[in-house]
């Protein structure tokens, strides 16, 4: 079912009628889910248009499919596994388009132009065959001070209404990057979105959630670390751990955590990647900090334990 507002949705779970925003502190964490967006799209027969403003539309296919922005601290996105961006791009399933062309093609910014646009952009598509479209739109354009982007907010609040309103064969993203966009300015732009949008879960069985962090590069695990789930969060882990120099573990979702648990963050650090091995457990209850403290993880160079406040 379509995103409810206030809510976080992978972005492997959107649907046909969302109209979600992805509020982004890295590069990496944007290409994380732009990829996926794009790469799902193309997969499901869907036509994808990218609106590109920061990143040059000659270079969005390149940069969808590099890990140009991966330095030694990143962990590796799940949706590396060789999709050709390039290939879809040229089979016209992936098209390109600059925020300059779509929303100033009269000189300024106009609220119902955009919306004409993209509803014509739509009903192309779906008159081509394609079952369903997605839009992804990068919006840091709307702080250029072009004419008529004083109403940006506007435009999103028109579009979000549209998606609420209209049985569309369609969804959107919009992407904000938080190092631009100021509290304030965010929170209002949040309100014309149907919800956030994030990265997949890299596992997710109902009892634990173990969410791909990007600042800093890591994990986040949520629910319960215990004898049943230590398993697979050990699997998971382990790849994670293997794609980055210094890793963080937010451990502020645990709700409970048993031995099991305990000796799996306590092998977290992985001491056979070297010396420039780190490892940052944060968040931790005083509880689980103090059972850290005393299975001697903290005597290994390179290992912190960040007490939860508050």
């Amino acid at each position: 079912m379509p995103a409810t507002a206030g809510h976080s949705k992978p972005v492997g779970s959107m649907e046909l009628g969302d109209h979600l925003c992805l509020f982004f502190d890295s590069e990496a964490e944007r290409r994380s889910v732009m990829a996926t967006y794009v790469r799902d799209g193309v997969r499901a027969g869907h036509k994808v248009i990218y609106i590109s403003d920061a990143v040059p539309g000659r270079d969005v296919a390149a940069w969808l499919g590099s890990r140009a922005d991966a330095g030694p601290d990143t962990v590796r996105p799940q949706e590396d596994d060789g999709f050709d961006f390039a290939a879809a791009l040229d089979a016209g399933h992936f098209v390109v388009r600059t925020a300059e062309e779509t929303f100033l093609a009269s000189g300024r910014f106009d609220p119902d132009e955009s919306l004409e646009l993209m509803a014509t952009e739509i009903d192309l598509a779906l008159v081509q065959g394609y079952p369903g479209v997605r839009i992804a739109g990068e919006a840091r354009f709307s702080l250029r001070r072009w004419p008529g982007t004083e109403r940006h907010g506007d435009f999103e609040r028109m579009l979000d209404q549209v998606f609420m309103t209209t049985d569309l064969k369609a969804m959107a993203i919009c992407q904000f990057d938080r190092r631009w966009f100021d509290e304030a300015r965010l929170a209002e732009l949040e309100a014309g979105h149907m919800g956030r949008v994030r990265a997949d879960d890299h596992y997710d069985d109902g009892a634990l959630r173990i969410t791909p962090t990007f600042a800093p590069p890591g994990a986040a695990l949520a629910g319960v670390l215990d004898a049943a789930t230590s398993p697979a969060a050990e699997k998971v882990l382990a790849s994670v751990a293997s794609t980055a120099g210094l890793l963080c573990l937010d451990l502020g979702g645990l709700t409970r955590c048993d031995e099991a648990g305990l000796r799996l963050l306590a092998d977290a650090d992985l001491p056979g990647l070297g010396a420039n091995r780190g490892l940052l457990l944060r968040g931790a209850a005083p509880e689980l900090a103090g059972r850290l403290r005393e299975s001697g993880l903290l005597a290994r160079s390179g290992v912190a334990v960040v007490e939860r406040t508050g």
